[in-house]
């Protein structure tokens, strides 16, 4: 049996503002994840898991999760091309009521696309994402396959990592997941009974170290929260980003996770092309700097400074300037060369020793940072 509804929202409810935005960023990366593995000439079966999928539908028949994602692979301009590659798709809501209603919106799904296409296979569970997990984990014959997972849930219970390192193992799986700062802030180490789930969220019980309060706190469980991601996952790439509100304040975090730095930085590009709705934005920081996402103007500020500090001294090709871009900071590799590094040549801040045309820096030019100075 489902356990109890762990939230007071009605089976469905008004969509936030920044669901949507969450969903504007899983539906453009989605495209691009969608046209790699269509065209792959290894990988003929995919899957895509919405873990904690809701009612599939908002109050105003806005469309959720499941509806956005399939059109992101039906609808998608090249699926036509895709034919050999198998695409599984499974949703799930172990809220009984909630369930209904995303069964409901998968029932729809042939009258929506007729004929279906035979390469596209949908299923719906009622289940928690414990037990579905484990079931798929023990079913698994012919080893596990790429792998999208969308893990969304509500506060932090249900979500044990050490289950996503199990789940997400294979090379070629990728991780989207909503992490409920608010409530890991509010209540973790805090003496209120459920630190036992905190454990199963971070596999660790450092979170008990975390400061009593003010910002420290927050930047220690965030931290701590990424390292396990990286660490018990093995995820080479992880990056978050802030969905901070009218007031300033960070409510929740996306966490992506992949091993695959091209992949990183397609989920940054779509990061930076949608603006969230309502009074959401996006936000990370860069040497204490806020990036923000989304924004009119493009300020590169941080991201120079950052190269001027990391490389200060050497010279170094062009490539690994754009692998650190991409690895660690918020901006992705289409805003290194004629944002950046051209800017920065005309304030005198870089040389080239090859370079045939100022200003410009294809494959193989050396790029030359001086040696910073403090006062």
């Amino acid at each position: 049996m489902s356990p109890k509804r762990g939230d007071k929202l009605p089976t469905v409810w008004e969509r936030p503002a920044h669901t949507k935005a969450k969903h504007d960023i899983l539906v453009a990366y989605l495209q691009a994840w969608f046209a790699i593995m269509g065209h792959s000439n290894w990988d003929k079966k995919v899957a895509v898991f919405d873990w904690f999928a809701g009612p599939g539908v908002y109050a105003n028949n806005e469309p959720g999760s499941p509806l956005l994602v399939l059109e992101a692979l039906i609808d998608h301009g090249h699926f036509d091309r895709w034919s050999d590659t198998e695409f599984i798709f499974l949703f799930n809501e172990q809220d009984p009521a909630r369930y209904h209603s995303l069964q409901e919106v998968v029932d729809s799904l042939p009258n929506r696309w007729s004929p279906w296409p035979a390469n596209v296979t949908v299923g719906a569970e009622n289940r928690t994402f414990s037990e579905l997990a484990e079931e798929l984990l023990a079913n698994i014959k012919n080893g596990l396959i790429p792998t999208f997972a969308f893990i969304d849930p509500f506060g932090y219970k249900d979500a044990p990592i050490d289950l996503i390192k199990r789940l997400l193992q294979y090379d070629k799986a990728e991780l989207f997941i909503y992490f409920d700062f608010n409530s890991v802030n509010r209540f973790a180490g805090k003496g209120a009974g459920v630190d036992h789930l905190f454990e199963a969220l971070f596999g660790t019980d450092a979170f008990v170290h975390a400061p009593s309060s003010g910002r420290e706190r927050g930047e220690f469980l965030h931290n701590l929260y990424e390292d396990q991601l990286r660490k018990v996952c093995s995820m080479a790439y992880v990056r978050s980003f802030g969905m901070v509100n009218s007031t300033g304040h960070i409510g929740n975090y996306l966490f992506f996770c992949t091993r695959n730095l091209q992949a990183f930085d397609r989920m940054k590009q779509a990061m930076w092309k949608l603006a969230p709705a309502g009074d959401y934005r996006f936000e990370d920081r860069l040497a204490g700097q806020p990036v923000l996402f989304g924004s009119a103007d493009l300020d590169t500020g941080p991201l120079q400074a950052a190269l001027a500090s990391h490389f200060a001294g050497r010279t170094v090709l062009i490539d690994e300037v754009v692998n650190y871009v991409i690895a660690d900071t918020p901006y992705h590799s289409g805003q290194v060369k004629v944002k950046t590094l051209k800017p920065m040549q005309a304030k005198g801040r870089i040389s080239s020793p090859n370079q045939r045309k100022t200003g410009q820096f294809p494959a193989g030019t050396l790029v030359t940072f001086p040696q910073t100075t403090t006062d």
